[in-house]
């Protein structure tokens, strides 16, 4: 990660925090309200360099469900509030600190589980784990994904290959006005 990148990281970590912070004071609570169990959705991903960290998430799902991509989950394992908070992205605030702590970037390849072998093995052999995972990407935008992984590690290549500033400008705004 360049030293810009990683200055715009934080400075857009920080603001989106402060700024944030109160839609987070309200979010808190419905999840809490709305089903048993933690504010708070933590879980082991892969990031760079195929390092292990947890991620935090708003709680979408009810507690006991399996750990796994969010694709084989059936829908009514989300919670009364899940939905919305996955529809308009707030599920994802509490990434601001992963950013923060450096494990994760506003952009780039979406961390991954352990266990979803098939999508690490095809991130290994086309290099994607060369980038810190981000809370949105290219795939993303692109609707890809995990549920294809050959075609979700070709897409993260391609945007490893062809990143620059100007293009992770272009993925934040696509991703906050598709919303």
């Amino acid at each position: 990660m360049t030293p810009l990148k990683r200055t715009l990281d934080i400075t857009a970590a920080c603001a989106g925090l402060v700024l944030l912070a109160p839609i987070c004071l309200v979010v808190a609570p419905l999840v809490v309200l709305t089903s048993r169990g933690p504010v708070l959705f933590r879980q082991v991903r892969v990031g760079r360099n195929e390092q292990t960290f947890i991620c935090n998430k708003f709680r979408t799902m009810h507690q006991g469900t399996a750990q796994r991509g969010t694709h084989e989950i059936s829908a009514s394992a989300l919670t009364p509030i899940g939905s919305v908070l996955r529809s308009f992205k707030l599920d994802e605030l509490p990434q601001l600190w992963n950013v923060l702590k450096g494990e994760m970037s506003l952009v780039g390849p979406r961390p991954c589980l352990p266990n979803q072998t098939k999508l690490v093995a095809e991130r290994r052999a086309r290099d994607v784990f060369s980038a810190t995972p981000g809370i949105t990407g290219l795939a993303q935008v692109e609707g890809i994904d995990m549920s294809r992984p050959e075609k979700l590690a070709e897409i993260d290549q391609t945007y490893i290959r062809t990143r620059s500033l100007g293009m992770d400008l272009k993925l934040i705004l696509r991703t906050l006005f598709r919303v």
